[in-house]
């Protein structure tokens, strides 16, 4: 992709579509350049009926309501993009106080360890789904939830497509460009720039190799876990 992208068409080319700065236009970008109109800019995936079945008889297992659970991700594909496990379990204890809202892990098997961190610290009952199910499903359990808390990353984006609210959790990648569009959502970011908290781990100036997500504090997560929730509605309903 890089030999590609520094080639004499891409490098003069614009790289970014219809006037916007979000990495979404890039993507379609193409289209401006072929003069086609831009009719529908937010990415929406709608899971099988059959995944859906699947994610209600899970949910009906665990005794979950539809719309009453806070989908949490806290994977990533680089130990410095996952936000701390321990901070994690104090916003889900709070925010479950605060509301009665269940709280689900979700994630890839090799995400099993921060999972396991989070249900060791909370003080009140998580589900814990990591590695239990395929993406399909994933998808489908992601839109029966009532918001999606994570690090920035694939089910993030999954989740805003399937139109659940989302607060995602950022490190040195820009969440102008990057964070879900569509949805009600807030992207939290540390302040710029970031003094280097893992010297042993960041390799700066690369975003997907940073660890400044660390220096997140829980306050500002919990206030926007509060401030989605409030002025996002969805009706609970009850799995038979």
């Amino acid at each position: 992709m890089r030999w590609h992208e520094g080639q004499p068409a891409n490098v003069l080319a614009k790289p970014f579509g219809f006037g916007e700065r979000h990495f979404l236009y890039r993507y379609l970008s193409p289209l401006e350049a072929l003069g086609i109109d831009l009719r529908e800019s937010v990415p929406s995936i709608q899971p099988l009926p059959l995944e859906t079945a699947k994610a209600l008889t899970l949910l009906d297992r665990h005794h979950l309501r539809r719309n009453a659970f806070i989908a949490v991700h806290a994977g990533a594909s680089f130990e410095g993009r996952r936000w701390q496990p321990e901070r994690f379990a104090i916003v889900i204890d709070e925010i479950s106080r605060e509301t009665g809202l269940d709280f689900v892990l979700v994630g890839g098997p090799d995400e099993r360890m921060p999972a396991e961190r989070i249900v060791a610290k909370t003080a009140l009952p998580v589900v814990n789904l990591v590695g239990t199910m395929p993406l399909e499903t994933l998808l489908a359990v992601l839109k029966q939830g009532r918001l999606f808390l994570g690090n920035e990353s694939g089910p993030m984006h999954m989740a805003a497509a399937v139109g659940t609210p989302v607060v995602g959790l950022y490190g040195l990648t820009d969440p102008a460009i990057w964070a879900p569009v569509g949805v009600p959502g807030i992207a939290l970011q540390p302040p710029m720039p970031c003094p280097c908290v893992a010297n042993e781990l960041c390799q700066w100036p690369d975003p997907s190799k940073a660890c400044c997500v660390w220096r997140l504090e829980v306050k500002p997560v919990v206030g926007a876990v509060r401030e989605v929730l409030s002025r996002t509605v969805k009706d609970v309903e009850y799995v038979h």
